[in-house]
């Protein structure tokens, strides 16, 4: 483009449109594998192969691309690896629904045309989200891409299994687990979602065997009543003592059982009375397993009731709730039922109602590896860094109350389980490899939960299980993981037990958490609410660098973040800010090539300060970075680039730029170049696609701004003296501006303005820049003095190192005037009593640093005292006029 024909408005498609593709074709992405360089690795979270990416993976990736970002521009070699899940569940849920969209089902079509069709569907939909990326701008290396189930993490996968295994932390029991039925699988105790439920209890007669009376019981799932097998009491329950080793005849079923005396039992509860159903239910499990009761499985995998359930057979389980307690009523069984509020587990992926399911299941033993995992937190070295650090906590207590984990689930969609059982004897081989002669064994139907893979993540994309291969010994330990607070206990702690365990390393060197995204009123996007947002829509209206900067400065570390299409358009006129700011400085180059820049020169205090400011930037903003304080980082460069830059720096180069002294023309040129050259490169993690836009229209070395140097403070370019001088001009300009606007006063009408000076330090910065006091506020006489003394009429301004007096006989209602300095005064009064109040806490006094409550201090005695009293002096002169 040529830059003296940008377009007048910012337009987005435009700008983005062939600039990935670039980015990809020059490899500018790529990480280097040099020696000579640092290194710096983040591992994409993988999304699942279900559908389209929604917000909240935009908001998560969008901050690891400005973190990857940065760290290539401050030279390192980053590596930041594409991948995504194969998501077991929800693929195979959403393979089957289009299979019986088609007619068919997956036991029709059999396993191996089944998993045809999933690869078909992994495809379709990698390609939609590579496109999404494409879309961000993710600056991802996919020369390394992976999937967790493509052959190396399969290896991988196959290796934790069987080395878990030898060493005795994998193993196959039964034991209650939470059952899918409508997945038809087993699910890990964070697959299940507790929703409250409006139930029932049900309060039941229970006889006893020999007539003589009966026990009350209570229970909101009578639909497990066939699968009962004990009544338990506490044992110290005087109620009950002459009862226990006594037996019960269960109703509608017609079978003696036994009453036992267990501790699990709670005196103070109900009845004091417990049926027990160690199939159904964990709690009774382990009751059943201290009384060596049955087990009796009342229930298909598809949740209806089986031939255990007797006439109940057949039945979907809610049916057959109704159908016992009828059947209880009729028996005179039936004592009361009560409405109860009650918390009921649903599957994730299905919503469908879990089913606390005897089974037989693969499970890891989690003591020793939460035991491991735990341990390397005590050191600063080895530990994982959670930012904000109280999500520690939240890791910590998961990992002490961990329950073994079950990673066997009955699906065909994933990586299935490396073990066989022998044809005849029924032994148990597992290995990474078949055992011989094959054809003696079958390898078990389930396949592993999808965490069971995604916790290999870190190290299995790198090459891992070989422990020489380039990249593993190279970008492992990762140095961030950007993830939400919602997986902590899904994914993280999974990733940090795997990792201790079979790399003796923490996966990752820091894990960023933030929260989750939320619509404008704070409420969670879901479907039913309709308040869901795609963000390709948004990057198609707005651009991807307005979502982009949306959601990476909307909110701090660990908090949620609320999303509005007005925030987005505020950020869009941000960019569009820039770009008539940019242009303007583009049209007035005149020629000016790189080489030509040159900052020896520089002699007013406009140029002097812009360098300084941003120079404090660019210390502000680095250091912002290395934190991820990214709300504070947007904050920092807006302010200056919005306030200090376009708003001031722009107005005042216009008298240089279109002057007469070619000297002064290329020394604020030079300023110009300079200082949007190492703006955009501070906005460009945030902003990729405008930014390298305005950077390849500028005077520049290399090639891209994506690989251009990251900005670094130069203290020679910094001057405390400029910046006094401009805030104080700054704050004189801007009070006569506002006197003006108060008194319908346009700038164009000239006006007397006195400035007396709080001492001589202030006088002699205003009068080696009067020039500026000339041009922007256009006074007929300008008196500059300590011996001023202002008419009762003159509209009145203070700032820090001077009094504003504007005498504007016939413009100035004296009462009016009062009520405006009397609200000055309030604002004085509320400064004084917050610092006063600050001063006065002995917390913020003994934990605030030294340097901090000094300066707080000072803000009272020498800023704020001293403004109060003078507007306090106003007052009164204009009330003594």
């Amino acid at each position: 483009m040529d830059n003296t024909q940008m377009p007048t408005k910012y337009e987005p498609t435009s700008v983005e449109k062939g600039k990935y593709q670039w980015w990809l074709e020059n490899d500018f992405f790529k990480a280097l594998d040099d020696d000579t360089k640092p290194t710096y690795s983040v591992v994409i979270p993988p999304p699942n192969v279900t559908g389209k990416l929604h917000l909240g993976h935009a908001w998560d990736t969008t901050l690891q691309d400005i973190i990857t970002r940065i760290k290539r521009m401050q030279g390192f070699d980053t590596l930041y690896l594409p991948g995504m899940d194969h998501a077991g569940i929800a693929t195979q849920a959403k393979v089957e629904a289009k299979l019986k969209d088609e007619g068919v089902s997956r036991h029709e079509i059999g396993r191996t045309k089944f998993l045809e069709k999933s690869w078909e569907w992994k495809e379709e939909y990698a390609a939609f989200i590579r496109e999404q990326w494409e879309k961000l701008g993710l600056g991802l290396d996919y020369s390394r891409e992976r999937f967790t189930l493509d052959d190396g993490l399969s290896d991988a996968v196959k290796k934790v299994f069987v080395s878990l295994y030898e060493k005795g932390l994998i193993y196959r029991g039964q034991y209650i687990i939470n059952w899918d039925p409508v997945a038809k699988t087993a699910l890990s105790d964070i697959e299940v979602i507790h929703k409250d439920v409006e139930g029932q209890f049900y309060h039941l007669k229970y006889p006893l065997s020999d007539g003589s009376g009966y026990l009350e019981i209570a229970t909101t799932r009578p639909e497990t009543i066939p699968g009962d097998t004990a009544v338990a009491v506490h044992p110290k329950d005087e109620r009950y003592q002459n009862l226990i080793g006594k037996t019960i005849m269960l109703p509608i079923m017609n079978r003696e059982i036994p009453i036992v005396a267990d501790e699990y039992v709670e005196r103070d509860f109900g009845s004091g009375a417990v049926k027990i159903t160690p199939a159904h239910d964990p709690n009774d499990f382990e009751v059943g397993n201290r009384h060596d009761l049955p087990r009796i499985i009342v229930m298909n995998e598809d949740a209806t009731m089986n031939e255990n359930a007797g006439k109940y057979q057949g039945l979907d389980r809610f049916e057959a709730r109704k159908a016992i307690i009828e059947d209880f009523k009729e028996l005179g069984l039936f004592i009361k039922q009560e409405p109860h509020l009650h918390a009921v587990g649903h599957s994730e992926r299905t919503d469908a109602v879990v089913e606390p399911y005897l089974s037989l299941q693969w499970f890891v033993k989690m003591e020793p590896l939460a035991k491991a995992a735990l341990e390397i937190q005590d050191s600063e070295e080895t530990k994982v860094n959670f930012v904000p650090n109280r999500f520690e906590k939240t890791y910590v207590t998961w990992m002490e109350n961990i329950h073994d984990w079950c990673v066997s689930r009955q699906l065909w969609w994933g990586h299935r389980i490396p073990a066989w059982y022998h044809n005849e004897t029924g032994e148990v081989y597992v290995g990474e490899n078949p055992p011989e002669n094959e054809a003696e064994w079958t390898q078990d139907e389930d396949v592993l939960d999808t965490w069971f893979s995604s916790a290999l993540w870190p190290f299995s994309t790198m090459g891992w299980p070989d422990e020489e291969a380039r990249d593993y010994k190279r970008y492992f330990p990762n140095s961030a993981l950007v993830t939400g607070y919602d997986i902590i206990y899904f994914w993280v702690s999974r990733m940090i037990f795997q990792s201790v365990e079979f790399t003796g390393k923490r996966p990752f060197k820091d894990t960023l958490i933030h929260g989750l995204v939320r619509d404008a009123e704070g409420r969670k996007m879901s479907k039913s609410l309709g308040n869901g947002v795609d963000p390709i829509e948004v990057i198609d209206k707005y651009g991807a660098d307005s979502l982009r900067y949306t959601l990476s400065t909307g909110t701090a570390p660990g908090q949620d973040l609320k999303f509005s299409f007005e925030k987005i358009e505020a950020t869009w006129n941000f960019i569009n800010k820039i770009w008539n700011a940019s242009r303007f400085a583009l049209i007035n180059m005149d020629g000016l090539t790189h080489d030509e820049i040159d900052l020896s020169n520089v002699k007013e205090v406009s140029d002097k300060w812009i360098l300084t400011r941003l120079n404090e930037s660019i210390e502000t903003v680095t250091a912002l970075s290395e934190k991820y304080e990214f709300g504070e980082v947007g904050r920092t460069l807006y302010n200056f680039i919005w306030d200090d830059f376009c708003d001031w720096y722009i107005e005042i180069a216009k008298i240089s730029l279109y002057g007469e002294d070619e000297e002064a023309k290329h020394t604020t040129r030079s300023v110009l170049a300079y200082v949007l050259d190492q703006t955009m490169r501070l906005l460009h993690p945030f902003m990729p696609f405008v930014t390298e836009e305005i950077w390849q229209n500028l005077p520049h070395e290399g090639k891209s701004i994506t690989i251009a140097k990251w900005p670094e403070v130069r203290k020679e370019q910094m001057s405390s003296d400029a910046a006094l001088a401009m805030k104080t001009l700054v704050d004189i300009i801007r009070s006569v501006r506002n006197i003006r606007a108060e008194v319908n006063t346009p700038l164009s009408k000239k006006i007397d303005l006195e400035i007396k000076p709080k001492d001589e330090a202030y006088k002699k910065i205003i009068e080696e820049n009067i020039s500026y006091i000339e041009r922007f506020c256009n006074p007929e006489n300008l008196t500059i003095s300590f011996d001023i003394e202002p008419s009762s009429t003159a509209m009145t301004a203070v700032i820090t190192g001077a009094e504003i007096f504007l005498p504007l006989e016939g413009l100035i209602n004296i009462e009016e005037e009062i009520t405006r300095l009397s609200k000055e005064l309030e604002k004085w009064n509320k400064e004084v009593a917050r610092v006063q109040g600050k001063l006065s806490n002995e917390r913020f006094i003994s934990k605030a640093p030294e340097n901090v409550v000094e300066e707080e201090r000072e803000k009272r005695k020498k800023i704020i005292l001293q403004k109060k009293a003078i507007v306090e002096e106003r007052i009164a002169a204009l009330r003594n006029a």
